[in-house]
């Protein structure tokens, strides 16, 4: 792990004056899986080899710690120009209006946009399926983690219908929580229609590994593809939001 990615303070063997710009914070939704940690932290790795000029550091929602709050509040401490927490998400949702809001409700301190929708995501998924051996027979369902937020909801129907154009076919959606319908249901739909030699090909619009994942993986469907990290792609998407918010 590079020093240029911390949780509290500017990396120890940076020399003084060669940080530019508001300290970068990427906050996650925190989980317990050991894999799921990795690929996640895998993004903000990339994103500090890809500008060393920035102070990098990792937060979080929920599960892990340093909160997002804590992080934010100590990079505002001393001689910092700024804070902007960019969410390791994929949509709007609760922890984006109400915990990261919270986080840079005060002066210094601003909020990026969530990773999705973003076409580079709808790339990446069309990779995975790819990889995962997808044929014309194949019933697509696109397996999101889901939100009681209705904007959380139509960023996923921008990337499902985004990938229903690459694909030229149909994509059906799935959530794992706060949304209907769900990926179990999503998947015997799909698989009520199947034509001969069709497969239920579950799309995982998930970031990484990790409780949803699993759930996902229980879901029925004949193959589940691999989350969307790591990859490259999603560095050049938190630097996008990184410099949109500065």
């Amino acid at each position: 792990m590079t020093n240029a990615l911390h949780a509290r303070g500017p990396a120890p063997d940076r020399p003084p004056g060669q940080v530019e710009g508001p300290v970068l914070v990427g906050c996650s939704h925190g989980t317990d899986d050991i894999l799921g940690r990795a690929a996640v932290r895998s993004i903000l790795t990339g994103v500090a080899a890809a500008r060393p000029d920035l102070d990098v550091r990792e937060a979080f929602v929920d599960v892990q710690e340093p909160g997002v709050a804590d992080v934010v509040a100590h990079a505002l401490e001393g001689d910092a120009i700024g804070a902007v927490v960019v969410p390791l998400l994929l949509s709007v949702g609760f922890h984006v209006k109400v915990d990261i809001a919270a986080a840079v409700d005060q002066p210094g301190a601003t909020a990026a946009s969530p990773l999705g929708p973003d076409p580079r995501l709808v790339d990446i998924l069309l990779d995975r399926l790819h990889a995962a051996g997808l044929a014309a027979a194949d019933s697509v369902v696109l397996a999101a983690a889901g939100s009681t937020d209705p904007s959380a909801a139509l960023a996923v129907e921008a990337v499902a219908a985004g990938l229903a154009d690459r694909l030229e076919q149909p994509v059906t959606i799935g959530y794992g929580a706060g949304a209907e319908p769900r990926v179990p249901a999503a998947v015997a739909t799909a698989r009520a229609d199947l034509p001969p030699g069709g497969r239920v090909v579950v799309s995982s619009y998930l970031l990484a590994p990790g409780y949803f994942y699993d759930r996902v993986r229980e879901a029925g469907a004949d193959v589940v593809t691999e989350p969307l990290a790591p990859d490259e792609r999603l560095v050049d998407i938190v630097l996008d939001r990184y410099d949109a918010a500065t």
